[in-house]
């Protein structure tokens, strides 16, 4: 957590991942971030992975650092409430469609510098997530090593996505400082997920080639990168991407006769080129397959990191929850009273900056936890006014 954005108040309307992600970014550098959901929570507040109490972990980690105001969006009183803290801040994150009651051009009214950021599916409105597509840009399609489709399990869209609509948001606030100007800001999965294969080269590789990708398991493409397995059963990966990698590589495994005879065969250099491992693995794996197959990985991540040779053994999620470097000796982790009731390491800011100081991370709120401050807050209610919504079922404070 850090105190980047002390003078920002963001309302959010969201559910499962990608918006509420925008939110904690934000949140963790240290804007006001106000979560608005129906009383007893959204259609994410339970989802998996629950507490035997039924405790969403999922919910509670992806909602830190937030405040939360809870309402009944199913009466129209309620709808307006929201509609009001929305224009009563000025900026508005949210996954709810483009049309009805939280249209931009609904909350706009009175309000003509509104900031609206809406993640969607599909550009044309129609639902997606980020299971689907993925499938339709074509990466199950490339994972594994086939024939069937492999879908990862990372929700990497959502994430993207995510991440897009929070430096979105600070754009379109950049925008409006110096034009006075406000708008609405759209980002469909679907455009972030083809607009990242643009990016990394896809459209552009299989128009020119008329041709898609081969499978290659877990090898990486037009590198040398691919998993081996140790003397001791240890399954590791090993990329080489400098040309000092390489060389450190072939000695740390007393491979450079090996190598050197290939080259001269085969009439090439792989010196200084990553393309030509790549062609060549045909007779480069096995090779390497042998020497690794020959050594404990204990030994050989001693040599490796002595040359700078990037690798990791694949381990468990356990695993990884448990390495001291990742989590425990890790300044992003801390403590936070998690209203799950079960203490575990909680992640703050991803970033390190050295002349701000780092504050420890902050639980998630309560459903309905902060609706009495908000609501005296930002729209001025009195506590008589605001107790008589509670007694009417309009707004539930936790």
């Amino acid at each position: 957590m850090y105190n980047l954005l002390p003078n920002l108040s963001v309302i959010e309307a969201s559910s499962f991942v990608a918006s509420p992600t925008a939110g904690l970014y934000l949140a963790q550098m240290g804007a006001e971030v106000i979560r608005v959901d129906q009383i007893g929570g959204g259609p994410d507040f339970r989802r998996w992975p629950v507490t035997e109490n039924n405790d969403s972990l999922y919910w509670e980690n992806l909602n830190r650092a937030k405040k939360s105001v809870a309402l009944d969006l199913g009466r129209p009183e309620g709808r307006e409430l929201l509609q009001a803290l929305v224009r009563a801040t000025g900026q508005f994150v949210t996954n709810f469609p483009v049309g009805g009651f939280l249209s931009h051009e609904t909350l706009a009214e009175g309000r003509p510098d509104l900031v609206t950021v809406r993640v969607m599916g599909w550009a044309d409105g129609s639902p997606a997530l980020d299971y689907t597509v993925n499938n339709a840009v074509g990466y199950p399609m490339l994972t594994g090593a086939g024939p069937e489709p492999v879908n990862h399990v990372l929700p990497a869209w959502d994430l993207l996505t995510g991440a897009y609509a929070a430096f979105a948001l600070m754009a379109a606030i950049q925008r409006r400082t110096a034009t006075g100007e406000g708008g609405e800001v759209r980002l469909p999965l679907s455009d972030i997920a083809i607009g990242t294969v643009a990016n990394l080269g896809g459209i552009a590789e299989v128009l020119y080639g008329e041709a898609n990708r081969p499978r290659l398991g877990n090898a990486v493409y037009g590198l040398f990168g691919r998993d081996f397995v140790t003397r001791d059963g240890e399954r590791t990966m090993i990329v080489v991407v400098t040309p000092r990698q390489w060389a450190n590589l072939i000695a740390a495994l007393d491979l450079g006769p090996a190598v050197a005879a290939i080259e001269a065969e085969r009439g090439v250099s792989f010196a200084k080129d990553d393309g030509l491992r790549f062609d060549h693995r045909d007779v480069l794996y096995p090779l390497f397959e042998q020497a690794i197959a020959a050594r404990d990985h204990a030994d050989l991540a001693v040599v490796f990191d002595a040359g700078g040779i990037v690798h990791s053994p694949y381990r468990t999620m356990l695993d990884a929850a448990n390495d001291p470097a990742l989590v425990a000796d890790n300044p992003i982790f801390g403590a936070a009273a998690n209203p799950s009731g079960f203490a575990y390491p909680a992640a703050g800011a991803f970033a390190t900056i050295p002349q701000a100081d780092r504050r420890p991370p902050a639980p998630a709120p309560r459903n309905g936890e902060h609706s009495e401050a908000v609501l005296a807050g930002r729209l001025g209610l009195s506590s008589g006014a605001i107790a008589a919504l509670i007694d009417e079922g309009l707004v539930h404070q936790a």
